[in-house]
This record gives C-alpha cells, sequence and structure tokens, in this order.
C-alpha cells in the first residue's frame, strides 16, 4: 500500500507522502517519469508540486524533498512547506516547526488559524537569482520577448516579477511559457504579472515552473512583494491577491538589504488516499531499479 495525502494552499495543490523511517514508504524513490504520472490530473491523482517527507538531516523537524509536476526538483514551495508545517503541528502538538529544505531551513508557526512561514532572506543580485549575465535585478531586460522590464528575486527559486497595467488582462500562459526557459534564466524562472491595487494590495497572476499557471504560489507571493516595495511601489507588508484568494507577506527591514520574508495564509486537506494500478507498479519499478543499481 502507497498512502498518501492530497493538501492545498489557496488551490496550489499537493500530493504529500511520508518517507520517513516511521513510514513504510522510508526510503522512497520517485523517478521523473512516476512523479509525472502521480501529477497528471488525468492519469494519476494531479497537483502542482509533490512534497515528501523524510527524516530530518539537520535538526529540523524533517527534510522536505520537493518535486514538479514535470518531477524536476524545486528549492522552495511556499505553499506546500504551509501544509506540511500544519500537518506536522497537528502530529506533534508543537506551535512551530522547522522545516529543512534544499534551500535552508524555514520556521512555520500557527497564527488565527493561519500557517506563517519564514521564507528567508531575499536574494536580489544578478548571480543569485540567477542571470546568464550581470544586470540591474531592478530593471531586467527581457527584449525581445518583452517591452517591459522585470525585477528579479530569489526566494529559494527565481522569480521575474513583471508589473503590469492589469493582472487579469494578461496571457499569462503564453507570455509566462516564453519567458520561463529563457535564455536569460540559466536555471528557468517562475514568471509573476502583478499590478498595484493600493500600497498595501497587490493583484498577482503567476506562471510556476516546472508546472504552469497555478491558483497560487507562496515564493511567487514573497517575491512580488519583495519587488513592489523595491520599486517603491508597495509597503513592506502587502496583501497578495492570488487567483484563489490572498496570502500576506511581510520584508522585514532588519538593517540589511535582503531582510527576511514571512509569508501566510490558510492551508485545507483535501482528502487522503491509497496508490494502485498503474501508478503502484511505476513506484514499485522504480523502487526495484533503485536497489539493482
Amino acid at each position: 500500500m502507497i498512502p498518501f495525502l492530497k493538501m492545498h494552499g489557496l488551490g496550489n495543490d499537493f500530493i504529500v507522502f511520508d518517507a520517513r523511517a516511521s513510514s513504510n514508504l522510508h526510503n522512497m524513490v520517485l523517478d521523473g517519469e512516476t512523479a509525472r504520472l502521480v501529477a497528471d490530473r488525468r492519469l494519476g491523482i494531479g497537483c502542482d508540486q509533490i512534497m515528501i517527507l523524510r527524516d530530518s538531516r539537520d535538526g529540523g523537524d524533517l527534510y522536505l524533498d520537493m518535486r514538479n509536476q514535470d518531477g524536476s526538483h524545486t528549492g522552495a514551495c511556499g505553499n506546500g512547506t504551509r501544509c506540511v508545517a500544519s500537518l506536522i503541528m497537528s502530529e506533534t502538538g508543537k506551535k512551530a516547526v522547522t522545516i529543512e529544505t534544499s534551500a535552508g531551513h524555514l520556521h512555520a508557526s500557527a497564527s488565527d488559524d493561519l500557517i506563517e512561514v519564514d521564507m528567508g532572506p531575499a536574494r536580489l543580485s544578478w548571480d543569485e537569482i540567477p542571470l546568464s549575465h550581470p544586470s540591474d535585478t531592478l530593471a531586467i531586460d527581457l527584449s525581445p520577448l518583452e517591452d517591459i522590464t522585470a525585477v528579479g528575486v530569489n526566494m529559494g527559486n527565481p522569480h521575474a516579477v513583471l508589473f503590469v497595467d492589469d493582472a487579469d488582462a494578461v496571457n499569462v500562459a503564453e507570455r509566462g511559457a516564453a519567458l520561463e526557459r529563457y535564455a536569460l534564466f540559466p536555471e528557468g524562472v517562475n514568471v509573476s504579472f502583478a499590478h498595484i491595487i493600493s500600497p498595501d494590495k497587490i493583484r498577482m497572476r503567476v506562471f510556476e515552473r516546472g508546472v504552469g499557471i497555478t491558483s497560487a504560489c507562496g515564493s511567487g507571493a514573497c517575491a512580488v512583494g519583495v519587488a513592489a516595495h523595491r520599486k517603491g511601489l508597495a509597503s513592506r507588508s502587502t496583501e497578495i491577491v492570488l487567483d484563489g484568494g490572498s496570502l500576506f507577506i511581510r520584508w522585514h527591514d532588519d538593517g540589511t538589504p535582503e531582510g527576511r520574508v514571512m509569508m501566510k495564509g490558510p492551508v485545507a486537506t483535501s482528502f487522503a488516499g491509497t496508490l494502485s494500478g498503474a501508478i503502484a507498479t511505476a513506484f514499485h519499478a522504480a523502487q526495484q531499479a533503485e536497489q539493482t543499481s
């Protein structure tokens, strides 16, 4: 039996597998082909990302292994981290937990039925985004694909934020896909289109690297909040209105250019289940291939 949970944050949805030593999925292997099958909304369960809970490597409550729909690894997923943090709080009775990721330790806490996660510092230099060559990250030239510039922010993964007159009028699928693998971004990029409603409220839509359009993106909301303040368009505390609802972002002024970014919002568990049929067969084949390699 291969148990899983389906969770979401504002419709940004995740399949969660428990591969800790206490589970029967300990040391579970998930190759790209199987990940794509599981994430497929017609052939599998369907999700934006896959969250794999593994034993702590460095003093946290657990290590979180995150995969995109296409099976590629991602270093940060704010909504996925909040979902997993909520799960571990329920499991342990703690009000605060530390989630280890490939992008660093993320600290999460519960507040007024919402889950807040410290997403760490906003990385702002061209080589941290990263870009393929030196550039002003407040005005990244995207020509010939775009006639407006972007703001670059790394929140554990790379983001390009484009400020437009009306985010709802943008063809996010077409423009996002063109920029996602643009040569300027050697690791690909998450693309957000945003417009300012007020100094403390921003509308955004997002095209996620390795996924496509999603109803919400936690790290993307952080990037938009940071980008708007850097451009002088908004305060350090903002409500980011996504297709699935609102996230609340605070970019701390701690005396450094980077500062730490806090992101708060709701999470929910949709259902629990077990894998069978072709998906379970693919899982078992991946485990056997790993054991014989």
